[in-house]
């Protein structure tokens, strides 16, 4: 009965609309290079508030599937991935409309991109529900462990440096002790504010975070959109060029349907894990495909099996990546960060309990994200390519003032109160100088959403035994700990390998 239920909510018109106006928006934004599907999630949040539900997480959705396919665009067709998770896109893809193929290329993305975020879908499908229930047997001990484990992979966006990502990991959960305690009602580190009495909201946290040093990175790097027209310059394409040859783009997915889908099933695997992303689905994919390349196939050179690869995956980590975020709420990426804000903002609780108490939401939410991929697929087979094309020369001296005054105004409408605008700027700022100290940012977001989980479950499992040697003796929290340490170990192990690397190339260098 919910998943009948469920089906009729989300083939209402009011979803329909908030889904096919999130995927539309996530193409155009990640057509644009530099503008990221984050920048997108979080222009879009605000205007969520207002929404039932089912209609917000649609919406985001959206935006979500729309994003990682709408990449290519300027990848393919100007040798810029819209996003970081369409690079290895560019490899082979900007080879093929440089030869004159850039239709066929386009044509090989986009299909890749609905057929590997179906299969993405098909694994969330198959494998959310044995892990929610697995999630049911969990505890406070058990939760509380778990989230320490996510932390320390959380850590690993760090990249070459675990312990940066970790401090801004706990840096996130400092931020989440600020407010009135839940449990004794004692002010903790208001300093006198009113304000902050009932916390940090994450709005303006995550706008200004990620917002405004995307926003100036934009302008540094087109210098003032002068960059974009030359390369828009470059791309003087033909009609016949970006034409679509539809019988030749299924006779080559029918010939690499093993990449297609070892690419998807990968994509969804590493979606499914928390810290990683479209990003490194897409190394791997790529990576993977080059290694089962067969005799002809020149990777790098204008090889269709790369495109199929690159746009397969990355399209699967919208499913796989919703796995941990509604079975055990632990969000995976900060995209799925701002997932959760969502589903708190309406008072519903993420994780095991979810299929429980809202088991039509979560079902609407499995057919919203098909539908968004038929309305991916729809959207940039109608539109056309030269349109995408003349989005992605927009120069960014027009976008980020409009991208601006639309963060303050969000932050504004939160609470009607004129501190979220300067929350936001002064994290804009910290943001900023953290990011050119080489710190990651999601972690602090990631940090400050399961900060408020993390304290809860320790005090409800120090108030059930004040015994700590509980946490080792019940076998799964005792395993969450195991794989904590095996992880933090392993994490600063390639830090330090990475570091080292770093050094000897630029001693290298030097001598040279």
């Amino acid at each position: 009965m919910e998943f009948i239920g469920a089906l009729s909510a989300v083939f209402s018109l009011s979803v329909l609309g908030c889904t096919f106006l999130g995927t539309l928006v996530g193409i155009v934004a990640a057509a644009i290079p530099g503008f990221t599907i984050l920048m997108a999630v979080i222009l879009v949040f605000p205007f969520t508030f207002a929404l039932p539900p089912l209609e917000g997480l649609s919406t985001l959705i959206g935006v979500y599937v729309g994003g990682f396919s709408g990449g290519q665009v300027a990848g393919i067709l100007l040798g810029i991935p819209g996003t970081p998770s369409s690079i290895c896109t560019v490899f082979d893809g900007y080879p093929m409309a440089k030869n004159g193929r850039a239709g066929e290329a386009l044509g090989l993305g986009i299909f890749s991109s609905f057929f590997g975020g179906l299969i993405g879908v098909l694994a969330l499908i198959f494998f959310i529900k044995p892990m929610a229930d697995f999630g049911l047997k969990f505890g406070p001990w058990e939760i509380f462990s778990l989230v320490l484990f996510s932390l320390t992979l959380i850590a690993s966006l760090g990249g070459q440096s675990f312990f940066k990502g970790l401090l801004g990991g706990f840096l996130g959960l400092s931020l989440s002790v600020i407010g009135t305690d839940s449990t004794g009602g004692v002010l903790r580190f208001t300093f006198g504010l009113p304000q902050l009495e009932g916390g940090i909201s994450l709005l303006p946290v995550l706008i200004g975070l990620f917002a405004i040093p995307h926003l100036i990175g934009a302008v540094t790097a087109q210098s003032a959109g002068s960059g974009m027209r030359e390369a828009a310059g470059n791309a003087v394409l033909s009609s016949e060029e970006l034409k679509i040859p539809y019988r030749k783009v299924f006779a080559l997915l029918r010939a690499n349907w093993k990449n297609l889908v070892r690419s998807s099933l990968l994509g969804g695997f590493v979606g499914a894990l928390p810290g990683e992303g479209g990003t490194v689905a897409n190394f791997l994919s790529y990576d993977q495909a080059k290694r089962a390349a067969r005799p002809g196939e020149h990777f790098g050179s204008g090889e269709p099996a790369g495109v199929i690869a690159s746009e397969s995956s990355n399209n699967a980590v919208a499913g796989g990546s919703l796995i941990p975020t509604l079975a055990l709420g632990i969000p995976g990426s900060a995209v799925m960060a701002v997932m959760l804000g969502v589903l708190m903002t309406h008072s519903i609780t993420p994780g095991p309990g979810l299929f429980r108490d809202e088991p039509q939401l979560v079902y609407g939410l499995f057919a919203a994200l098909v539908i968004a991929h038929f309305f991916m697929l729809a959207i940039q087979l109608g539109a056309g390519n030269r349109v995408f094309l003349k989005i992605a020369c927009v120069p960014a001296y027009l976008l980020v003032p409009v991208v601006l005054v639309m963060c303050a105004i969000g932050c504004y409408a939160l609470n009607n109160q004129l501190f979220d605008v300067w929350l936001f700027l002064g994290f804009g700022v910290v943001g900023y100088l953290l990011e050119k100290a080489d710190f990651p940012l999601a972690p602090i977001v990631i940090g400050l959403i399961l900060g408020g989980l993390c304290e809860e479950n320790l005090r409800q499992a120090l108030s059930a035994d004040p015994h700590v040697m509980t946490f080792f003796t019940r076998p799964i929290s005792a395993a969450f700990f195991v794989l904590t340490v095996l992880s933090a170990v392993f994490c600063a192990r390639q830090s330090l390998k990475g570091r080292k690397g770093l050094k000897a190339m630029m001693t290298r260098a030097e001598d040279d």
